[in-house]
């Protein structure tokens, strides 16, 4: 699937989103590995396949494998960092902040790819599965590596975008009796 198949694919109760989708893939704030990068690593933190599908077509054609591999590997560790670190920030125990959390992520010390397009990567990933600490822990990184906020927000909305395109697509395809529940 390509994005111009995704966005046909976006019902007319989400035209906003079918528009914000369409600036978004013709902006050219961003160099192309990080915007694709930032594309798939969305697309995969949806977890919707129909919108994974067109990333990945779209980022085949614009990535080295290593950023593939990169932005996919952005996705995956998040997933797991983003429900640990959102659990330690949220438990009242504090106790847990203090234990060493025995996961492995070389991944982000070496993840093949600039370390800075990584790191949007990653903190784009953290804001769809909401999680503060992440987003914080990768927006210093990303400030002492001198990456503008405006590149950050760039980011951010882009994950924005992509989720509210995954959203719209499911619940078009949700009957009136799921709808109401």
């Amino acid at each position: 699937m390509s994005i111009d198949a995704l966005k046909d694919s976006i019902p007319d109760f989400a035209k906003d989103v079918r528009l914000n989708l369409t600036s978004m893939a013709s902006d050219e704030t961003l160099d192309m590995q990080t915007k694709y990068g930032l594309f798939l690593a969305c697309a995969i933190a949806t977890r919707n396949p129909a919108v994974i599908s067109a990333m990945e077509a779209v980022a085949a054609e614009m990535l080295t494998p290593a950023a593939i591999a990169a932005a996919k590997s952005a996705a995956s560790v998040m997933a797991m960092n983003n429900i640990y670190y959102r659990f330690i920030h949220l438990a009242s125990n504090k106790e847990y902040a203090t234990m060493p959390a025995r996961l492995r992520m070389n991944v982000i010390a070496n993840p093949g790819v600039d370390k800075a397009d990584f790191e949007l990567w990653s903190l784009a990933v953290s804001a769809i599965n909401g999680c503060g600490a992440c987003i914080d822990a990768h927006e210093k990184i990303l400030n002492e590596a001198g990456v503008a906020a405006t590149t950050i927000q760039t980011a951010v909305r882009f994950a924005a975008i992509i989720q509210s395109v995954a959203v719209a697509i499911e619940a078009s395809a949700m009957t009136p009796a799921e709808a109401a529940e």
